[in-house]
């Protein structure tokens, strides 16, 4: 006996909806791997400072995260803006005058940032010294950096967990 038109259209149809679809793992690893790269680039929770390698910092339980400033590294000899050597440590602690004058002119052009109604914004410093440096150095640093205008002056330090203490 012949099977009718329709018998047979609804045979192909439940052997075509007995099979089961594929997954497209090419599609599937490529979303992977961008998701996989999104959160290596955004996982980072804090500002990232510049670090110099004889600089090692002291370590703190301080929770604040640092804010993008002007960075002055203190190595065991020399003092460093954006990657330059301004002054020795021995010029600045024997007050030599051009050593004093030479950073305290480039802390003054130091970028100046400025709001839209034209007044100056306070600006801001974060100090990286090696853990060694005397405070009598730090401090004669933080003078200059007032007498420079810098309205707020911070130290960087590593965070230390709560379980080390």
């Amino acid at each position: 006996m012949a099977i009718s038109r329709r018998a047979q259209r609804m045979e192909r149809q439940h052997k075509r909806a007995g099979r089961t679809a594929g997954i497209n793992l090419v599609s599937l690893m490529d979303i992977f791997t961008i998701l996989v790269f999104f959160l290596l680039v955004n996982s980072s929770d804090g500002e990232v400072l510049p670090t110099h390698k004889s600089v090692e910092l002291p370590e703190s339980l301080s929770e604040e995260i640092p804010r993008e400033t002007l960075v002055i590294i203190i190595t065991a000899s020399d003092i460093m803006i954006h990657g330059k050597v301004i002054a020795s440590i021995d010029a600045i602690l024997a007050d030599d005058d051009t050593a004093t004058s030479l950073f305290r002119n480039s802390l003054q052009s130091s970028d100046v940032a400025v709001n839209t109604d034209g007044t100056e914004v306070r600006r801001e410093a974060t100090i990286m010294g090696h853990k060694e440096i005397p405070y009598r150095v730090i401090k004669k640093i933080m003078v200059r950096c007032t007498e420079a205008g810098f309205a707020r002056i911070s130290l960087a330090v590593l965070q230390k967990s709560v379980e080390e203490t």
